[in-house]
């Protein structure tokens, strides 16, 4: 028998949410079965499976030690003591800059050296934060980049800050924008684009098509031209809507593919260049949280930019 006294991080979460978690070699059908056989009490005794669990509650988990799984300590083994480019930090949350070429999750070629590994190390060196401390709770990434594009990344420190967080990511709460680097010149200076994607999961592509077609959900993707040479523009993208590869594709299809993009570009085009990843990068976010009750709404009208993208002053040395 294990006995769980709720802490902040796990309140407030249904029951079997928790338990799955805190018992991760439980399969969906177990935690259920043994909530309503009376395997696993709350406070001494039965409770819903839907039941939200409070601070102070005990949860009390009759069930053999092998469902209780060794914590994933992956991250004190990187290697080294990581120092994460950190724009904003508190209490709360942590935006910080994800440099090109660093995955944010583990994947089947990178299990330790991955961005949130070096944000939890950052953490666990800080006393912030330890995985035997914690039943069910993690720090966590709100937001997603692709391995080779850059920017700020939103890290939950608490359980509290990540249900706002994913809420404020879903609703639209948040303007990201984006530096673009892309091939060609354009005429409108200002657009927004809408086109229709869809993904090939197989291939870890989209495709992109002007009318909408069986299977593709329509893309909204608004630039303006920064700065632009003979040959290439600075461009700064507003993310209307957020779709996989999104603004790789949506730029190669109305023919400006990002420089450094091989994916959805052509690697003729860049060769000679001084780029190993697409010069994309995830620069600024601005808060607009509207709810006066929301626990983050001291974030409300806050720009958080990163300083000296590396690309952006490459057309000044063309």
């Amino acid at each position: 028998m294990k006995k769980f006294i709720i802490k902040q991080n796990d309140a407030d979460q249904r029951l079997d949410k928790f338990v799955s978690k805190a018992a991760a070699g439980l399969s969906p059908s177990l935690v259920y079965k043994y909530i309503r056989k009376k395997s696993i009490k709350v406070n001494g005794k039965r409770a819903q499976i839907s039941y939200r669990l409070q601070q102070g509650d005990i949860v009390e988990m009759y069930i053999n030690d092998e469902f209780f799984l060794p914590k994933k300590t992956g991250f004190l083994n990187i290697g080294y003591n990581p120092d994460p480019d950190i724009i904003y930090e508190d209490e709360n949350l942590i935006l910080a800059d994800k440099k090109p070429g660093v995955l944010v999750h583990e994947s089947s070629d990178e299990k330790r050296d991955t961005f949130i590994n070096q944000i939890l190390l950052y953490l666990y060196n800080k006393g912030e934060y330890s995985p035997d401390t914690e039943a069910s709770f993690t720090p966590s990434l709100c937001n997603r980049l692709d391995k080779n594009t850059g920017g700020i990344v939103l890290i939950a420190k608490n359980a509290n800050a990540q249900r706002l967080l994913y809420d404020i990511v879903k609703y639209r709460k948040i303007t990201k924008k984006y530096l673009a680097l892309v091939h060609g010149t354009f005429k409108d200076k200002s657009s927004v684009l809408t086109a229709y994607l869809k993904k090939d999961t197989d291939k870890n592509m989209v495709d992109v098509s002007d009318t909408e077609k069986p299977g593709y959900r329509k893309i909204v993707t608004g630039y303006t031209v920064v700065d632009q040479s003979d040959k290439f523009s600075l461009l700064e993208i507003d993310l209307i809507t957020g779709r996989t590869h999104q603004i790789r594709a949506h730029m190669a299809h109305i023919g400006h593919p990002i420089v450094g993009d091989c994916k959805y570009g052509y690697a003729r085009d860049n060769k000679n260049l001084p780029f190993t990843h697409q010069a994309l990068y995830a620069y600024s976010v601005e808060f607009k949280i509207d709810d006066e009750k929301n626990d983050l709404f001291y974030l409300n009208g806050k720009v958080f930019k990163v300083k000296n993208v590396y690309f952006e002053k490459f057309l000044s040395r063309k």
